[in-house]
């Protein structure tokens, strides 16, 4: 009845490594009288209830209410129920009632519940951690108009949007001359 035999033995041993990988899932908290300037970066659970002024890398994340991060978040599955001001990017991103978030959230999977707050753009991917900024398209923006060489012969027309064409030796009365248009009667 008491005695130990090796199949008794077998059978804990499962519940004993259940137990070492459930220590192992603890998360890290930081509390909320602590505030971090830097890049914060785990491997394993990350729970935020103080203050953090810079990135949030972590496999699983959830921002408390008291939370303030000002960065960007990087993360398999996000919880947000504080205030970010930064881009989130993660697979699963959930914006609870009490969060504030500003910023690009670029996710696989949102869900926002009634009351959140969210100011920015939001893009859906089929892998939010794998697009590097250096990846993405390009902003594509207008050309400069190029600027008119210091030497140039050319005069644009307050009237027209014609260019004018002088030479150098015609006197300045000539030049004035040629850009006057009569006014019409």
């Amino acid at each position: 009845m008491f005695s130990k035999n090796k199949d008794s033995e077998k059978a804990l041993a499962p519940q004993v490594a259940t137990k070492r990988a459930q220590r192992a899932s603890i998360p890290s908290i930081i509390s909320s009288d602590l505030t971090v300037k830097g890049t914060l970066i785990s491997t394993g659970d990350v729970q935020v209830d103080g203050r953090i002024e810079g990135d949030v890398r972590a496999v699983s994340l959830v921002i408390g209410e008291s939370a303030i991060i000002q960065g960007d978040i990087y993360a398999e599955d996000a919880i947000i129920r504080g205030n970010v001001t930064g881009g989130i990017r993660a697979r699963k991103v959930q914006l609870c009632a009490t969060c504030h978030v500003e910023g690009t959230i670029i996710h696989e999977a949102l869900s926002v519940e009634a009351g959140a707050f969210f100011e920015g753009n939001c893009r859906h991917s089929d892998n939010p951690l794998g697009d590097a900024p250096e990846t993405q398209a390009p902003v594509r923006r207008a050309a400069p108009a190029p600027k008119p060489a210091a030497s140039s012969n050319t005069v644009s027309s307050p009237v027209s949007s014609t260019p004018i064409q002088y030479d150098e030796a015609r006197p300045q009365a000539a030049r004035a001359a040629a850009n006057f248009t009569p006014p019409k009667a």
